[in-house]
């Protein structure tokens, strides 16, 4: 199934194997309504680590059946971040989540070398699904706050995590523009040098599983007329389903202004690691970090 809209995961997923889901530190409201609310659904088992007694009061004062959820106690925030990677490690759960925690120390547990959950020569990105009423169907975005200027091995990386996430959500053949301030190929603007090698990579199989186009300004990528009046044929022009961004400023800003001017509905998650991991922030609402657990029961069920 294509799906177009970020509820329609919830459709596919209801016939699924349910995923585990291990929440840290999670002792907030929006982390607990949002994997009840992903149990109540069938997308998944739930294991909550962090502070039980603040979790009990949580679920009270949100009318929560507490017994729905296995609970870890763990007494601060840098033990449940430690004590939910060996959880995922030992294989009692398929996909991590962020609760109360601040990023840092979530990376931190992820990135372990003794006991972490970033394999050897591993690569972390942040991938974004974003629902937005003014495109026509979803972007697949990327990286938009994990990587600062990636380089071209970090950015086929990413392209790779892109078209992971653009099959796990049914589409079969992604079209992915590859971002720059231009479409020209200008041997000073270091974007456009690797948008135009990562279009040759994908052509000659490098990169596979998706058509790449690059250099692409974002209305050429996004915008039909745009492409058009600019004379800028192809797949991928106007109708890109991943986008690819030449550093973390660029994406960012798109993430925002998807967020907060287009009140845009979003599913984020980090790729690279051994299983996929919610990455949301602390602010997010619990609309967003459940779209964020079915997009990661999604690849996670891909993966089997």
């Amino acid at each position: 199934m294509n799906i177009t809209k970020l509820e329609q995961m919830y459709d596919v997923l209801r016939g699924a194997d349910k995923q585990s889901l291990v929440a840290v530190w999670a002792n907030d409201s929006h982390t607990v309504s949002a994997v009840s609310q992903a149990i109540d659904l069938g997308i998944v088992d739930g294991i909550l680590v962090g502070d039980k007694a603040e979790i009990e009061n949580v679920c009270q004062k949100e009318n929560i059946d507490i017994k729905k959820f296995r609970i870890e106690h763990a007494a601060s925030d840098v033990e449940a971040a430690n004590k939910a990677v060996k959880l995922i490690v030992s294989g009692e759960g398929n996909i991590l989540m962020k609760g109360l925690l601040s990023t840092d120390k979530y990376m931190r547990a992820i990135l372990n070398k003794e006991a972490g959950l970033l394999p050897p020569k591993g690569v972390l990105s942040h991938v974004t699904v974003i629902e937005n009423a003014f495109y026509h169907k979803l972007l697949v975005v990327g990286d938009v706050a994990i990587i600062p200027e990636p380089d071209l091995k970090q950015k086929v990386a990413i392209a790779n995590y892109l078209i992971n996430t653009a099959k796990a959500i049914g589409i079969e053949t992604p079209k992915l523009a590859v971002v720059s301030a231009t479409e020209q190929v200008l041997p000073g603007m270091q974007s456009s040098v690797d948008a135009s090698l990562l279009s040759k990579m994908g052509e000659r199989g490098q990169i596979s599983g998706a058509v790449i186009d690059g250099p692409l300004s974002l209305d050429a990528a996004i915008d039909k007329e745009s492409a058009d009046t600019k004379k800028i044929g192809g797949e991928v022009a106007g109708n890109a389903d991943c986008l690819l961004f030449p550093n973390l400023d660029a994406g960012n800003v798109f993430y925002k202004m998807n967020s907060k001017l287009s009140k845009a509905e979003m599913g984020a998650f980090v790729a690279g690691a051994k299983v996929p991991c919610v990455l949301s922030s602390r602010g997010d609402s619990t609309k967003t970090k459940l779209n964020s657990i079915a997009l990661c029961a999604m690849l996670a069920g891909a993966k089997k």
